[in-house]
């Protein structure tokens, strides 16, 4: 069978791979210079670069052409019906605490706290916005409502901001003082201590926390490492009654860095519509995906107002201004109400400062930039990670954000692990902080954000030193 000249290209470039000619991370020419080498046209180019991503040889990184994936074997995955186990109580922020202090230890290397790089934000722009914004509008700096707390004009930003997927009514935007706080609110508007909130497995260490604080139970979600959570299982889950409220991270999961698919948030959306289940979305990470397209949030899909949409512009603007929003839905009144009861209206000043961010091309142009940098030191990350930890090891591939997600070989305790690793001057986030009962023991989540430097190349090779004795040695857990 005659092979098509893509199929060439690819199997050709597949071979320079395999024989390291183009090692992991490196940047493949250009369509345009293989197509002007090859003799071939863009479109044959393309084919064969596509099918090289279909094989999981490359990736394609926004704005900066293609890349060698590494070669890292596949996590586990459980997303089957019967991995879902009875809903519990959380209790991590004891243990939490201690990791947290011991990673701000003077001299660590920084691998732990998921904070976007400070030399990546556009501090020195952020910086003229605040002195022009105080200079036309002082009173803002004084200025406090006891009943108002949206300024127009960021309102205005965060709905223009959503045109890409849909038209989300004013009256549902509540302003808050971070995603924290508007996810925080959410839960207690729709759901009660005792109730079950469905969430990822992984997921973010602080959603366990606000359930915690807030005497809720979690039900774990059997997660895919690339898709998110299973929608069979939450839809057995809903059947079975267990769930009152769910509370996920549908665009670059944080710790896994997946995107659910869209068909997924279509067929969410419609359970939660069906039986009358709110989501509550935390969407912070989605202007940080890699995708070729911004993916969509479930609320895009949502008619029913059974979605409460909580984002910031914190990751790619400036974590200090302290300001986060909610598209509450249905329960618009209810958080709005809570919001005042419990901490008042939020900067006027700050969001009238991120509006003017927002004005124009600024914000696109940066989140551009921060996509390109973050998907490259993921990459660098991945690979420093494959050449030092033990071959049983396997690495994420997040579609977004800045973390990576590291699966270790069952009989390495993380906890025991971090101990050893503070002692060397190397912070990371154990994998047990990111479950609420315990699990991915044998996992650790590392910042790529911050940039490659030759303290945190040593310091990845020193913690890949610490994985390959606690792999070959027996298997302890510890307290």
């Amino acid at each position: 069978m005659q092979t098509n000249l893509y199929e060439q290209l690819a199997d050709e470039l597949g071979a320079h791979i395999a024989d390291r000619v183009f090692a992991p991370g490196d940047r493949l020419p250009s369509i345009r210079h293989l197509a002007q080498q090859k003799r071939l046209s863009v479109s044959t180019v393309l084919q064969a670069l596509r099918l090289m991503e279909d094989r999981g040889l490359i990736e394609a990184r926004p704005q900066a052409g293609y890349y060698v994936r590494h070669r890292a074997r596949l996590m586990s995955v459980m997303t089957d019906p019967e991995h879902l186990k009875d809903p519990g109580y959380v209790g991590i922020t004891s243990l939490l605490m201690r990791v947290l202090k011991e990673n701000e230890a003077p001299g660590m290397v920084h691998l732990g706290s998921a904070w976007p790089p400070d030399e990546l934000l556009p501090i020195k722009r952020v910086q003229k916005t605040v002195a022009a914004v105080a200079r036309r509008e002082p009173a803002l700096l004084a200025r406090v409502s006891c009943f108002e707390t949206n300024e127009p004009a960021f309102v205005r930003q965060i709905m223009r901001r959503a045109l890409d997927w849909g038209r989300p009514d004013p009256a549902e935007i509540v302003v808050t003082s971070s995603c924290t706080e508007a996810i925080s609110l959410c839960l207690r508007a729709v759901a009660k201590p005792g109730d079950t909130i469905a969430i990822e497995s992984a997921t973010y260490f602080v959603l366990l926390q606000l359930i915690e604080s807030l005497g809720m139970k979690a039900l774990e979600i059997p997660t895919h490492p690339k898709t998110g959570p299973s929608i069979d299982a939450l839809e057995l889950a809903f059947n079975a009654g267990l769930v009152q409220a769910c509370l996920f991270v549908p665009n670059a999961n944080n710790p896994l860095g997946c995107v659910m698919p869209e068909e997924n948030k279509k067929r969410l959306a419609a359970l939660l519509s069906q039986h009358d289940i709110p989501l509550i979305e935390d969407d912070i990470y989605r202007d940080l995906c890699f995708t070729a397209e911004r993916p969509w949030p479930v609320k895009a899909y949502d008619s029913t107002g059974h979605v409460l949409l909580c984002s910031s512009f914190s990751k790619a603007v400036t974590p200090a201004s302290r300001v986060g929003y909610v598209v509450a839905g249905r329960w618009a009144q209810e958080v709005t109400l809570l919001k005042m009861v419990s901490s008042g209206a939020t900067s006027q000043f700050f969001q009238a400062v991120l509006a003017d961010f927002l004005t124009g091309s600024s914000y696109e142009l940066q989140v551009r930039k921060m996509r390109r940098a973050l998907a490259q030191r993921i990459c660098r990350m991945s690979d420093a990670v494959a050449a030092s930890f033990p071959q049983e090891c396997s690495i994420s591939e997040p579609q977004g954000g800045f973390v990576l997600w590291v699966q270790m070989p069952a009989q390495v305790d993380a906890l025991a692990l971090h101990r050893q690793a503070v002692e060397q001057g190397i912070a990371f986030m154990p994998g047990q902080l990111f479950s609420a009962s315990g699990k991915f023991g044998n996992c650790l989540r590392l910042n790529c954000g911050n940039p490659w430097s030759p303290a945190v190349e040593s310091a990845i090779n020193r913690l890949g030193t610490l994985v390959h004795r606690a792999a070959a040695a027996p298997a302890t857990r510890a307290a």
